[in-house]
């Protein structure tokens, strides 16, 4: 089997107008199995685009994108749907939790898309939450939390499938420098359990901790520390 978990080639994203806008041009990445990724650039470097095409939110216009071995270009919304749910997690830098619903029940809506039963996921988000340190508050309403405890549970509900690749979008973003730091930490902790994780980010401080790094300008890459060829 191979450790490839995703990998962009020739992949390039041109959106219409006039002229129209090459965002992303002809990348070559491969991200196997442990790795730790941080992909950097200045704002319209093409990160955003690098990270809705490796989730498939968005295709292709050139070039080939498979993500757990499967070609995604080629996939219908369906299916393609249901490759996201199985083999990727995705941590936003603005949380995206439900306000009103416990810590528990917001880790455990990872899951619904796998349709897995109510005990089942909330069992399954139990660990997830123990795993990053939040089982203190497994049961308080996320809107209670600080927002380094937010982003801890954003990070458990993207953990709680166990998939093969998590996306970060600016994990420490929102937060000060000191629950930055924790996140930071938390994502290496991850790493060194043999989680896969690509992240996208503009903070030299999370780049210099990644062990890998890609960076991007006018949508091509420029350098990558861990290009073999």
């Amino acid at each position: 089997m191979s450790d490839v978990v995703l990998r962009l080639e020739n992949a390039g994203r041109t959106y219409p107008g006039t002229p129209p806008v090459e965002s992303l041009r002809g990348v070559d990445l491969t991200v196997r199995t442990g790795e730790l990724v941080a992909v950097v650039g200045p704002s319209g470097s093409g990160k955003t685009t690098l990270l809705n095409l490796a989730g498939g939110l968005d295709r292709p216009t050139t070039g080939t994108i498979r993500l757990a071995g499967q070609a995604i270009e080629g996939l219908s919304d369906r299916r393609l749907s249901g490759l996201r749910a199985y083999a990727l997690g995705v941590v936003f830098q603005r949380f995206f939790l439900m306000d009103h619903l416990s810590v528990v029940d917001n880790v455990a809506n990872g899951l619904l898309y796998r349709a897995v039963p109510a005990k089942e996921r909330r069992r399954a988000a139990a660990k997830a939450i123990d795993r990053v340190g939040l089982a203190h508050r497994a049961d308080h309403p996320a809107g209670r939390l600080s927002g380094g405890e937010r982003q801890r549970v954003a990070i458990a509900r993207a953990l709680v499938g166990r998939p093969a690749l998590i996306l970060a979008d600016e994990p420490t973003g929102n937060l000060d420098s000191a629950n930055g730091a924790q996140i930071l930490t938390l994502l290496r902790d991850l790493h060194a359990d043999g989680v896969t994780l690509l992240v996208i980010t503009h903070d030299p401080t999370v780049a210099e901790a990644c062990p890998r790094r890609v960076d991007l300008h006018d949508g091509w890459i420029v350098a990558d520390t861990g290009r073999t060829t």
